[in-house]
């Protein structure tokens, strides 16, 4: 069993978690610490926090600190979102706290905070599998932006980000000079047009029956129906009942009421909005506030990554389906991704004690096949540098800013010369660690990639042998494979290079 503390240092609470974490039990909290501190309205407005609030912060964490050394935490993760991400001095900021405080924080993208949010839901186990075999969205309404990631049968299909948090969206209000009497109307306009434009591109035909709401305001209002899934929800139709019962009363009658702070109720407003404008859209009938937090998916992943937990879904599966749906909205060959996955993963797998990369870098490689020619869908010219940019530019969930360069490279040298790492680093902010795996799974996809050059898929069955300083790949084909011979005799170089095995072709058929 270990003793395990989660800190998130959201956009207006800093919060921690004690958690227990056994094998046999599972987790269990045993302590939830919080602290109101608006670091998200200094950063989206000024782009820095005050010093007011980083000394606040300092105190606050060391005040953690010892909470942590009561409990004998055996290990802690501090996490950064939006507030911390989205400031011009972070780096700085974060050095700052460590030093004073002896807590490291960590910055984690957007991609990576939403992933570790829906963790935390499936922690939930059966109902959460339950409720997803229904066409489900996943609502995560944060401080700066929310998250809305649809599920069809189980699967995630796609997820996207909408700068529609709410300490954003009171920020916006406050620039207005409007009446308190109009914020509401404000609130819908600047909520629909958004919201109408997810419709248009990612909702079409998709049948949404539930939705999973996961914020710090609604969920808690919708959680007092208690514990279980048919509890801790309501009706969607709800929403206005519950919208029109809070209008007609004063701020300190909402927070007297509902049991929250007053400074609260204007973001509770703001969530309540969100979520009904987001349930109409959808037309749907059922919400789901499992009541988790950050730290709860934390914790889960610390689990998870300790080997302490079995996991209960396939997370891994999940990035994946992000990644295919990626693809087929760029009109990507979902018969030749399959084609070069199999043959790059098959000469991974049997290149393990040469590359000596791991579990993590092989998901990025998979990722890469399925997105090898998304730029063809802006240009069949500038493939490589399209393809680069369409990744950058797109989110997908689970990974880290530097895992998505990572696949946005490797998939951009498919297609162009290899820049060496004194040009790369101009235009990257890529590690010498980062440019190693990046040159690593280059090869690798530049072989795959030759050996199916004439999108034909002449080969049923592709295996490779490691001997003597030669990657014997034996491909079983009745049909002329002069063209993938002469391509891969050109490719090999650069995998010689990299590797000092050099790659050849033997037909069996």
């Amino acid at each position: 069993m270990k003793t395990f503390a989660a800190i998130d240092v959201g956009s207006y609470e800093l919060g921690m978690k004690i958690f227990e974490i056994s094998a046999k039990n599972g987790i269990r909290e045993i302590d939830h610490i919080r602290h109101r501190i608006d670091l998200g309205s200094d950063t989206y407005a000024n782009g820095k926090i005050s010093n007011e609030r980083v000394n606040e912060l300092c105190r606050v964490l060391r005040e953690y600190g010892e909470i942590m050394k009561g409990y004998k935490v055996d290990d802690y993760k501090a996490y950064g979102t939006s507030a911390i991400r989205e400031m011009d001095n972070t780096m700085i900021i974060l050095d700052q706290i460590a030093q004073r405080t002896g807590i490291t924080i960590e910055c984690i993208s957007n991609s990576e905070q939403r992933f570790l949010d829906y963790k935390s839901i499936a922690s939930r186990g059966d109902a959460f599998n339950k409720i997803i075999e229904k066409g489900t969205a996943i609502v995560d309404i944060g401080g700066g932006s929310i998250q809305i990631s649809l599920f069809d049968k189980d699967t995630l299909v796609t997820t996207q980000n909408l700068r529609l948090g709410v300490l954003r969206l009171q920020e916006q209000l406050g620039k207005l000079n409007i009446r308190p009497e109009q914020n509401e109307s404000m609130l819908d306009e600047i909520i629909s047009s958004q919201i109408a434009v997810f419709k248009k591109l990612h909702l079409k035909d998709r049948v949404i029956e539930n939705i999973i709401v996961v914020d710090d305001y609604i969920s808690a209002v919708v959680g007092r129906n208690v514990a279980g899934l048919e509890r801790s929800s309501i009706e969607a139709a709800a929403m206005d009942s519950f919208l029109d019962s809070i209008r007609i009363k004063t701020v300190q009658e909402i927070a007297r009421i509902l049991d929250l702070p007053e400074e609260n109720v204007p973001l509770l407003f703001i969530s309540g909005i969100l979520l009904n404008r987001i349930a109409k859209v959808m037309d749907a009938k059922l919400i789901w506030a499992p009541g988790v937090s950050l730290c709860d998916g934390i914790a889960y992943e610390y689990g998870e990554k300790n080997k302490i937990l079995k996991l209960g879904h396939d997370f891994e599966q999940d990035i994946i389906a992000c990644a295919q749906n990626i693809s087929k909205r760029y009109m990507g060959s979902k018969r030749r991704g399959e084609t070069l996955e199999q043959i790059a993963l098959t000469i991974y797998d049997s290149m393990k004690k040469v590359h000596g990369l791991g579990k993590r870098e092989r998901l990025l490689l998979r990722i890469a096949t399925l997105l090898h020619d998304c730029g063809k869908y802006i240009s069949l010219v500038n493939l490589g540098e399209c393809s680069y940019h369409i990744i950058m530019s797109t989110e997908i969930i689970g990974l880290s800013h530097v895992e998505r360069e990572i696949v946005a490279n490797v998939v951009k040298y498919n297609h162009l010369e290899f820049d060496y790492y004194d040009l790369m680093s101009q235009d990257n902010t890529v590690s010498s660690r980062d440019y190693l795996t990046i040159v690593k799974l280059t090869a690798i996809l530049r072989v795959a990639n030759g050996l199916d050059r004439s999108h034909k898929q002449k080969f049923k069955n592709v295996k490779t042998t490691l001997k003597d300083e030669k990657l014997i790949i034996t491909v079983d084909s009745s049909q002329d494979i002069t063209l993938e011979k002469g391509l891969l005799a050109r490719r090999a170089h650069f995998f010689e290079e990299v590797f000092s095995v050099r790659p050849v072709i033997r037909q069996k058929g």
